[in-house]
């Protein structure tokens, strides 16, 4: 087997909580007395333009939230966003472990609108972790196309055999692993340890 030479992270789920999934929208809506059927369907029509960086967040909250007057502020609305980013502990400490052994490219490829991705690079410290940032908001690409992970490894210039991904969901997995790529699905910190060190990690 060839040595791991470079290893992708997803954020969401895998480094953090995620920032804007089904649960954060789910608390939000609850917090803030929303309909969510009224929610859902606006959001699933901006969604994919607000990951591929296509809208920001104002744009975003315009048309799924502030299309109507509401009696709560747009900033009230995006600090609670943010504030329902939390971080896994272990699992970046594992990360900053292997950043600062040195051996290996460190980037990350994951699903965030750029408000958000940006907030969470800066809020837990990331860059230091990370190298590269193939982030949906930044090549307006999404997990899981095929061509956002053929653009980490042609940005980085690695060998698929000699990188590895990992991810909380099978289904970002599976062109990953068609492009030759190992792949680790991460349940907790401990099983991505143990996993990684049977890559030779």
């Amino acid at each position: 087997m060839a040595r791991i030479k470079a290893l992708f992270w997803d954020v969401g789920g895998v480094l953090l909580t995620n920032a804007w999934d089904r649960s954060q929208r789910e608390a939000a809506l609850e917090h803030f007395k929303l309909d969510e059927e009224e929610f859902a369907d606006r959001h699933e029509m901006v969604v994919s333009s607000f990951e591929r960086g296509k809208i920001g967040l104002d744009d975003y909250l315009e048309r799924t939230v502030f299309y109507r007057n509401r009696p709560f502020r747009r900033d009230d609305f995006k600090q609670y966003m943010f504030a329902l980013s939390q971080p896994d502990q272990d699992a970046l400490s594992l990360a900053r472990e292997l950043s600062a052994a040195g051996k290996y490219l460190m980037g990350t490829i994951n699903n965030e609108s750029r408000d958000l991705n940006l907030y969470r690079i800066e809020k837990f410290g990331l860059r230091s972790i990370f190298r590269l940032f193939v982030s949906s908001c930044f090549v307006g690409l999404r997990k899981p196309e095929s061509d956002i992970y053929r653009m980490a490894l042609e940005v980085s210039q690695q060998v698929p055999e000699e990188c590895c991904f990992i991810d909380d969901r099978s289904i970002n997995l599976e062109a990953v692993k068609r492009l030759g790529m190992h792949t680790i699905e991460m349940d907790n910190a401990a099983q991505l340890r143990e996993d990684l060190k049977k890559l030779g990690v």
